[in-house]
């Protein structure tokens, strides 16, 4: 498919998610009362925008950063929340919150990115001596379990039950009662991080042809990875903090655009960036919709959603092994 199309149809597909994402809800506010003194107005001026424009970072955030994985790791199945770095973000910011009594978001938000960043370093350690992509997987595996496990523990210590309780609604994953002042904390650190990664697509191309051929190319391959760690640990580090975990962004976008893109990894970084955003978009609109005062936790929706798809692409996978 011709990319600048591609790209053009998903920009549009993203600024109607957009849209929605401000009309939908338990209150349904049509674009004929926005700007004026309806008080319906305030709705989404105070509560829908800044959701809106989280939503659209974070998707996009989660979608360009599986791509990059999955190209420079030659694996698909990379993803933040499979191989654990959303886990370990996770980890981070509850680690701030229970053994340090953190309360200040920069705290919360800085523990989380560094134990990202942390993550990331080790994974792409891994990367390069793992002798298969199930060695690697295995290892990504091991860490979220890891991470999840001392996530629990810390909770389990918490000596405040109603701080325990706000900690396990938080990891679900959400982008309910946001504010203007997350979007203002996460959004520069999501934009450097995701420009971080941007940068690494030619790098990417080159190594589908292996490592010495990359070398060869004049690829500086400490220089990718060290764009990568920190591009990785700012954009899920800064979107973990503000939301929780909200995992198989990353895995499902590229996986849906790379028959649509090629092989080419550089070709499908800025199309998984738009479709990340336009599926956080969508999701968080339709999780309002439920019956009932409460809505689904987008992490809890997206976890039902990708769970089936990484079966099935996992089935997929071995059947083209056995062939």
């Amino acid at each position: 498919m011709n990319r600048p199309l591609l790209i053009l149809g998903l920009a549009v597909l993203v600024a109607l998610l957009f849209a929605g994402s401000l009309m939908a809800g338990k209150v349904w506010v049509p674009p004929s009362v926005w700007f004026s003194g309806d008080p319906r107005w305030w709705i989404v001026a105070e509560l829908r925008l800044p959701r809106a424009i989280l939503g659209l970072a974070i998707g996009a955030a989660l979608g360009l950063t599986g791509a990059v994985l999955q190209g420079y790791l030659r694996n698909p199945l990379a993803d933040p929340a499979v191989v654990g770095v959303s886990s370990s973000a996770a980890l981070g910011a509850v680690a701030a919150i229970v053994v340090f009594a953190a309360s200040a978001p920069l705290v919360i938000f800085a523990a989380a990115m560094l134990a990202a960043c942390g993550s990331m370093l080790l994974l792409a350690g891994l990367a390069w001596r793992a002798d298969s992509q199930v060695a690697f997987i295995l290892a990504g595996t091991v860490l979220a379990s890891l991470a999840g496990a001392l996530t629990a523990f810390l909770i389990s210590i918490a000596p405040n039950p109603f701080a325990t309780a706000e900690i396990i609604d938080w990891i679900m994953g959400a982008l309910t009662d946001r504010s203007f002042a997350e979007v203002q904390l996460a959004l520069p650190f999501i934009a450097i991080g995701c420009a971080l990664l941007l940068f690494t697509g030619r790098a990417l191309d080159a190594l589908t042809l292996g490592e010495d051929a990359a070398r060869s190319l004049g690829v500086r391959l400490q220089r990718t990875q060290m764009l990568i760690v920190l591009g990785a640990g700012l954009a899920v580090g800064a979107s973990v903090a503000v939301t929780g975990v909200v995992g198989f962004v990353g895995l499902i976008v590229p996986h849906l655009l790379r028959p649509l893109t090629g092989a080419k990894p550089s070709a499908l970084l800025l199309p998984a960036a738009l479709g990340g955003a336009a599926l956080v978009l969508a999701a968080d609109s339709l999780v309002r919709l439920g019956p009932g005062a409460s809505e689904i936790r987008l992490g809890v929706a997206m976890a039902l959603l990708g769970t089936p798809f990484f079966f099935l692409l996992l089935l997929k996978m071995r059947r083209s092994a056995w062939s």
